[in-house]
C-alpha cells in the first residue's frame, strides 16, 4: 500500500507559510468539537507522526541498483553521442599519421553545450521511466507550484548565496588539504568565447542541464530512491551524504578540491530540499543562479571589468 507522501504536514512544513486557513463560518461549533476529539483520539491510537522518509513506499536495494546504474548509462552514452564525429576522426587520422604526435580531439563550446543537453534528457528519460512504471514520478520529483513563492524565493536567495559562500570557503580548505582549488578554467574558456555562447550556457547548461536536469536527477530521484532502501529510511543525513557524495563524482574535471566542493554544494542543496518538503524550486533556482553568476563573473573577468 502506497503512502501519500504529497498530502503529510511534514512534508510542508517550511515552504507553505501562508496556505489559506479553513473558513471558520462553514464549521459549526460541534462538528469543530468533534473532529477535534476524533484527532485526539487518532494521535493517542496511531502514537506519534513518523519521519517523512518512513511514510514512503519501500524499495529493495536489487532495484535501487539497477535503477542508478541504467540513469548513469544513459547519462553516460548520451554525453559522449554528439563527440562521436569528432572522436572518430581523430582516431583515424592518428591510424593514418602512426608517427605523429597524438592530437586531441577538438570539442567546440556549441558541441560540449550540446552533450551537457543530451546526457540531462537522456538521464531524466530513464529516471521518468522507471518512476512512471512504479506510478511515483509526481511523488519523487516534487515540481508542484510551491504554496508561497516569496519563501521557495528565499530560500533560493540563501541557497544562491550559502552556495557561493561554499564554493570560496572550500577552495582554500581544499588547497589547505592539499588537493588543490577547484579548477574549471576548461568550461569556463568554452563559456567565455563570445556574448552568444555565453547565452547559449546560461540558457541550456545553467538553467536547464545543471540547474533543473541535476537537481531532478540528484535531489529529486536519487534522494527519493535513497530514502526508500532499508538502512536509510528514516536517515535523512545518511541519505544527503550519500547523494552529495555520488554528487560530486562528475564533477572531476575540475580536479579532488573539485570533487569535494560540489559534494558540499550537493549537501547544502539537498538540505534545502528537505527544508521545503522535497519540493524541488528552491534548489533548482538557486543552483542556476549559481552558474549564472559564475559564467557572467568569468565573461565579465574576460572582458577586463574586473579588473577595474
Amino acid at each position: 500500500m502506497r503512502a501519500t507522501v504529497t498530502r503529510s504536514p511534514a512534508r510542508r512544513k517550511v515552504c507553505t507559510v501562508g496556505l489559506r486557513r479553513a473558513n471558520p463560518a462553514r464549521t459549526s461549533p460541534t462538528e469543530t468539537q468533534g473532529s477535534a476529539l476524533d484527532n485526539q483520539t487518532d494521535i493517542a491510537a496511531k502514537g506519534p507522526t513518523p519521519p517523512l522518509a518512513e511514510l514512503k513506499h519501500p524499495i529493495g536495494w536489487p532495484l535501487f541498483i539497477a535503477q542508478f546504474i541504467t540513469v548513469a548509462l544513459a547519462y553516460l552514452i548520451a554525453s559522449i553521442l554528439p563527440t562521436l564525429p569528432v572522436l572518430i576522426e581523430t582516431v583515424m587520422a592518428a591510424l593514418e599519421n602512426p608517427g605523429a604526435e597524438p592530437v586531441e580531439p577538438q570539442l567546440g563550446s556549441a558541441l560540449v553545450v550540446s552533450t551537457v543537453v543530451a546526457s540531462a534528457v537522456a538521464g531524466i528519460l530513464v529516471a521518468w521511466l522507471w518512476l512512471r512504471r512504479e506510478g511515483r514520478w509526481k511523488e519523487a520529483v516534487r515540481l508542484e507550484a510551491p504554496a508561497n513563492w516569496r519563501s521557495t524565493l528565499g530560500w533560493a536567495a540563501l541557497g544562491l548565496g550559502g552556495t557561493l559562500l561554499i564554493f570560496t570557503v572550500g577552495a582554500r580548505l581544499a588547497e589547505a588539504m592539499g588537493l588543490g582549488a577547484p579548477d574549471p578554467t576548461f568550461i569556463l574558456e568554452l563559456v567565455t568565447e563570445s556574448p552568444a555562447l555565453l547565452a547559449l550556457w546560461i540558457v541550456a547548461v545553467a538553467w536547464f542541464a545543471a540547474g533543473f536536469g541535476e537537481e531532478v536527477l540528484y535531489r529529486g530521484f536519487l534522494m527519493d530512491r535513497l530514502e526508500r532502501l532499508s538502512g536509510l529510511r528514516g536517515r535523512p543525513w545518511a541519505v544527503l551524504v550519500i547523494q552529495a557524495l555520488l554528487f560530486g563524482l562528475p564533477h572531476a574535471y575540475q580536479g579532488m578540491g573539485g570533487m569535494m566542493v560540489t559534494a558540499m554544494v550537493g549537501l547544502f542543496l539537498g538540505w534545502i530540499r528537505n527544508r521545503c518538503g522535497g519540493n524541488l524550486w528552491a534548489a533548482i533556482i538557486a543552483h542556476a543562479a549559481v552558474d549564472t553568476v559564475s559564467m557572467s563573473l568569468a565573461y565579465a573577468d574576460k572582458l577586463g571589468w574586473m579588473t577595474g
